[in-house]
């Protein structure tokens, strides 16, 4: 059994067990958060999906950790006008574990 969430707009594919890194969410590391955006739901070979969004359907995560990924560097240039801007970035970032799939 296998489903399709969205969450931080972008869709992942998820099963129970299953350990992901998505955008930032609002909540502690230990707590369990309820997913509603799911898309499409695959159980015992019988795919359900959603217009947009499967009926009565939830995904529970548990939030394991938050983090920041590496840093990336952001340069803009133009040639031969002297135009030179240096930034860094670093993504924030939620790991979360798949606990149970409802479907």
């Amino acid at each position: 059994m296998y489903a399709i969430i969205e969450t931080g707009g972008k869709q992942y594919r998820v099963q129970e067990g299953d350990t992901l890194y998505v955008e930032k969410l609002p909540a502690g590391a230990g707590e369990t958060v309820e997913v509603n955006k799911v898309l499409a739901v695959v159980k015992e070979g019988e795919l359900k999906v959603g217009n947009p969004l499967v009926e009565g359907a939830r995904v529970l995560v548990k939030v394991i950790r938050h983090g920041r990924g590496k840093k990336i560097i952001v340069f803009k240039y133009k040639a031969k006008k002297n135009y030179r801007r240096k930034q860094g970035h670093r993504q924030s970032f939620t790991q979360v574990t798949v606990e149970k799939i409802e479907a």
